[in-house]
């Protein structure tokens, strides 16, 4: 027990650093350890009730180097995408405190506020609390999406598939008015990853 205390506190230690993602690369099988690890922290299923306000771009993905499949949860690169990711959102105007998520429990609503207007849907969480299935009203042409619910370090996540979470990102945009003409490079972030997920980190 204490010998996994230990990673964990060593992983949190280099995913604040600028060469997390170098480091773990030279620990070679100790650092896919700590990787994991990593991805433990921020892993708690979590019960959707109430409002959450977006506070930036969550990023979820996996990458397989001979052979050997890392979770990249907490890592340099991951803190790279998601800051490639949140400049991308900027420029349609998606802005920590922009737009917040209003969940009831009882009946299984939600409301999304985006600026001004409001998006109604309903929701349903499952696998223990750990995945997410959001289904937008009209406005948003019933769109529907089913990703990862996770809770950790002060903050809710919801990340999707890629493609899924841009077609919602480009009704945001449009809802404020934007071109979503440049989010194509969204997907794009994708490349050379496995199992990529793109979301919102949230916080009540």
């Amino acid at each position: 027990m204490k010998k996994f205390v230990s990673l964990i506190v060593i992983a949190a230690a280099i995913s604040v650093s600028a060469n997390a993602q170098g480091v773990l690369d030279k620990l070679g099988s100790l650092g896919n350890v700590i990787s994991n690890a990593a991805g433990v922290i921020y892993s708690a299923p979590v019960s959707l009730n109430g409002t959450y306000t977006y506070n930036g771009v969550a990023v979820s993905a996996t990458s397989s180097e001979g052979g050997i499949l890392t979770n990249l949860a907490g890592t340099a690169a991951t803190s790279a995408l998601e800051t490639k990711a949140d400049g991308y959102l900027s420029n349609v105007g998606i802005t920590p405190g922009a737009v917040s998520f209003t969940f009831n429990a009882e009946d299984k609503t939600f409301v999304m506020n985006v600026g001004k207007m409001s998006i109604p849907g309903t929701f349903t969480v499952g696998d223990g609390e750990k995945t997410v299935s959001l289904v937008f009203g009209k406005k948003f042409q019933y769109l529907s999406m089913t990703g990862s619910l996770e809770s950790g370090l002060g903050n809710v996540k919801m990340v999707f598939p890629v493609n899924k979470a841009v077609s919602l990102i480009k009704k945001m945009a449009s809802t404020l008015g934007q071109s979503s003409s440049s989010l194509g490079s969204l997907v794009k972030l994708a490349d050379g990853y496995d199992n990529f997920r793109l979301g919102f980190k949230m916080s009540k």
